[in-house]
């Protein structure tokens, strides 16, 4: 159901299924870039795009592994680019920072939000900051979500 203050955008990928399996190529146990993102339903008025991926699985609370802002409006975010400006993640870098669970399976939420404005933040700013800048922007947001458990666990009774 849409909300009645933002629309709903479709977000979706070529490289995992919604709810899926994030492929090993798209963490720290492959080459750790980012995956691609489909991005259908924009709204006509939509300035920049913004994306803020984050795990609410993470043992000491919710890890940002990406935050990306200022993207053009486009239908596609192609695997392994930086088509934005990048936030720091809670890696303490910039950048994508790819599923890494210390154990178990985690989710992977990417959020997209359709924004009206182009946002006054420079790199490195971090999630709390890019919230609030995007607060009174959101035309539409919609997620996708991935899950990821390194094999290395398979094992572990954790």
């Amino acid at each position: 159901m849409e909300d009645i203050q933002t629309g709903t955008l479709a977000i979706s990928s070529t490289s995992f299924q919604h709810e899926g399996i994030i492929p090993p190529k798209y963490t720290c146990d492959g080459e750790g870039i980012n995956p691609s993102l489909l991005i259908d339903r924009l709204p006509e008025e939509t300035k920049t795009l913004a994306i803020i991926m984050e795990d609410p699985d993470a043992p000491k609370g919710t890890f940002d592994h990406w935050l990306l802002w200022n993207i053009s409006p486009i239908s596609e975010i192609k695997e392994n680019s930086i088509p934005g400006i990048s936030g720091i993640n809670g890696a303490g870098k910039t950048g994508y920072f790819g599923p890494c669970p210390p154990s178990g399976t985690h989710r992977y939420y990417f959020h997209v939000f359709a924004l009206d404005a182009t946002l006054d933040l420079k790199a490195g700013a971090n999630k709390k900051i890019l919230e609030q800048a995007m607060k009174t922007h959101v035309l539409a947001k919609g997620s996708l979500l991935g899950r990821y458990r390194r094999t290395s666990q398979m094992g572990n009774s954790l």
